[in-house]
């Protein structure tokens, strides 16, 4: 269930003195186009769910493993009966590892892992989460601490073997993954720290050593976008920061994050996160407002 939902945004209510919220869902329940700062990870365990996005659905069968990053907007439609795991892990505090950062921005906004797909880790990842759960429900000492570890052996195994869709037979595949995920993860660590900066491929491809178009071409197999859209992302990604903090007009955030127009900022914005910036900023504070009416 959404504990607190005004608008589309969704306060997260972690469990006292954790980061973590975890729901052993069996709810018959609809779920309205909503998003949070917080990662979510939902397992249908009996019988299906449904996951409507801005631009895109997809159905979960059982043990079907969906990976929802932060900020992506998206709902959700019940069966009559069913349950299923639904898992939010707060993961600010992780993302100082540039290898976080860089895998969530490679699953944005969602990613789906199924059996067939990735029949080398599917197994583990959905006995983890089952683990995760039993952990969490029985809140023993240090089950923060074993959740979290769980949760990284997750992202691990997801940041090894993850391929974009539409991208598993490219040049990366014949390549030894060592040989161009050090220098791309440099890359993007790269673009994350300077986005809001009149970022040129040409640079950034001389940066990484590759020639222009053969950089263009491993950065999209990589991370599943183009260099532009990526940066694009990631400004966006900001920009949504930015917004909910007291004082800053649209404007203002607009050329903080690197757009060179009002316009252009405004349809890049609601493109990815379907509403306007504006949009976005009252409806943010207009929970605020309502929750400290509480």
């Amino acid at each position: 269930m959404i504990e607190t939902l005004d608008g589309i945004f969704e306060t997260v209510n972690y469990k006292n003195s954790t980061n973590l919220k975890l729901y052993d869902n069996v709810q018959y329940e609809d779920y309205p186009m909503h998003w949070h700062p917080a990662l979510e990870i939902i397992m249908p365990v009996n019988n299906g769910y449904y996951m409507q996005f801005s631009n895109s659905s997809v159905e979960l069968r059982e043990r079907d493993i969906c990976i929802i990053c932060p900020g992506c907007i998206h709902g959700i439609s019940a069966p009559k009966t069913g349950r299923r795991i639904i898992f939010q892990p707060n993961t600010t505090y992780l993302r100082y590892m540039k290898e976080v950062e860089v895998l969530i921005a490679i699953l944005s906004p969602y990613a789906v892992i199924t059996p067939e797909e990735y029949p080398d880790i599917h197994e583990s990842l959905a006995n983890m989460l089952l683990e995760i759960r039993e952990e969490y429900l029985k809140g023993n000492s240090y089950s923060e601490v074993d959740i979290y570890s769980k949760f990284l052996k997750m992202l691990v195994l997801i940041g090894n073997n993850y391929t974009v869709p539409n991208n598993k037979d490219n040049d990366i595949s014949s390549m030894s993954r060592e040989n161009y995920a050090s220098k791309l993860l440099e890359i993007c660590d790269y673009i994350n720290a300077h986005c809001t900066e009149d970022l040129k491929l040409d640079e950034v491809a001389n940066k990484s050593g590759f020639s222009k178009f053969y950089f263009e071409r491993l950065f999209k197999q990589f991370t599943g976008v183009s260099f532009y859209r990526y940066v694009n992302q990631k400004r966006i990604a900001r920009a949504q920061e930015l917004l909910i903090e007291p004082g800053n007009s649209v404007t203002d955030v607009a050329l903080s994050c690197g757009f060179m127009s009002i316009s252009s900022f405004i349809r890049m914005f609601k493109l990815q996160k379907g509403c306007t910036p504006t949009e976005f900023k009252n409806m943010y504070w207009s929970t605020e407002q309502k929750t400290m009416i509480r």
